[in-house]
């Protein structure tokens, strides 16, 4: 780490499920906690973290089963549902000395953050979801299109161990589509250092194996009936998987009715392609928001 970036504390926090939670920490000020997508782990923050350390406690976590946070032993698919993934990082800001705090997540730390906002009401300030829509409404549309685009879904959710050796014996196909080139090469590498671990792979294949099983029913069980009460930003990228969608904000509002934002002139991994972008829509939303100090 550069002299010009803040000093960092990496903890290894065991919550209550079994799981083990690996985060950094860094900055001072009103709490935030970072979440990754796939197939990644905090570093994806490593662009945009430096300037949000300046105004911000940052909490960078991997999410359960990825990076260095270890699920339970043996545990079940509902270990990887999102609603178990929120117990587990409330868990860990407790740990952390966080009461409340604002939450920020892309791709599938996203779908752990609005669960988050939806469960913990009295814990999360804020909420921003970068290039998302929820979990029931993804899958409400699915088309040909989007089984085309978005196929990992249908094979990491199929039924262990296919899936698992599939990606074993060939990673950076199935894994590293995309990120050369967009990525951190520092960032990168760590990435390809996990996904060498056979326990990430499997942990992977569980959370999309959540997202059919456990997230989709939470969902629908939500759905009409709570709603996201703090302030939401949501971001998407113009040549992502959102970027031909009329109503991101739309869909959003039907969940979290303060819900505002634009996309981006990114694909998919906003964070990394564009972190001057994230980073000032982020600094921006949360000093509107005025998240309470833990």
């Amino acid at each position: 780490m550069s002299p010009a970036e803040p000093a960092e504390h990496t903890h290894d926090v065991a919550v209550s499920s079994g799981a083990r939670i690996r985060v950094r920490t860094a900055g001072t000020g009103p709490a935030l906690l970072l979440l990754h997508g796939w197939p990644q782990t905090s570093r994806m923050w490593d662009r945009v973290s430096p300037g949000l350390a300046a105004e911000h406690t940052l909490v960078l976590a991997d999410l359960p089963g990825y990076g260095d946070s270890l699920l339970p032993p043996g545990a079940a698919v509902a270990a990887s549902g999102k609603r178990s993934m929120a117990r587990d990082m409330i868990e860990v800001m407790t740990a952390l000395g966080h009461g409340s705090f604002a939450v920020a997540g892309h791709d599938r730390g996203a779908r752990c953050a609005y669960r988050m906002a939806l469960d913990h009401p009295d814990r999360v300030t804020a909420l921003a979801v970068l290039d998302v829509l929820p979990t029931a409404d993804v899958l409400a549309r699915a088309d040909h299109r989007f089984a085309r685009g978005a196929w990992h879904w249908f094979l990491l959710s199929q039924p262990h161990d296919v899936p698992e050796r599939l990606v074993a014996a060939e990673p950076e196909a199935v894994l590293g589509r995309g990120l050369a080139g967009v990525c951190d090469p520092d960032a990168l590498d760590a990435y390809r250092a996990a996904w060498t671990r056979p326990e990430v792979v499997h942990g992977m294949c569980q959370d999309y194996r959540a997202g059919f099983d456990v997230d989709l029913a939470d969902d629908e069980a939500d759905r009409g009936l709570r709603t996201i009460r703090c302030p939401t930003l949501v971001l998407w990228g113009e040549r992502g998987p959102l970027g031909s969608a009329p109503d991101v904000l739309e869909v959003w509002r039907r969940w979290a009715p303060a819900a505002h934002g634009r996309s981006l002139p990114t694909g998919h991994h906003l964070a990394e392609e564009r972190p001057d972008l994230v980073g000032a829509e982020l600094r921006g939303f949360l000093r509107s928001s005025s998240p309470v100090r833990a």
